[in-house]
């Protein structure tokens, strides 16, 4: 495995996943936390979801969300006074 990167096993919907990357131990559980407790409001709202179909929006949702807070650095960046 190449220098700086971790292995993980995680947990999410009863499935077990290897996820590989430079992430701390304490951002890779926050983001699985955040994972399960999206997954478990999508099948709230929507119970005969299957888990594929109810991760496939989970993801859309994060993408659109990237792309949200993109817009809005990038809107930041360009209000900051030029030196």
């Amino acid at each position: 495995m190449p220098e700086n990167k971790r292995r993980f096993k995680v947990k999410i919907a009863n499935e077990v996943y290897t996820i590989i990357g430079k992430a701390e131990p304490d951002h890779m559980a926050a983001v699985v936390k955040i994972v399960e407790e999206q997954l478990a409001e999508i099948k709230e709202l929507m119970p005969s979801l299957n888990n594929e179909k109810a991760a496939i929006l989970l993801a859309i949702n994060a993408v659109s969300d990237q792309l949200y807070k993109q817009e809005e650095l990038l809107k930041l960046k360009q209000a900051e006074p030029k030196e």
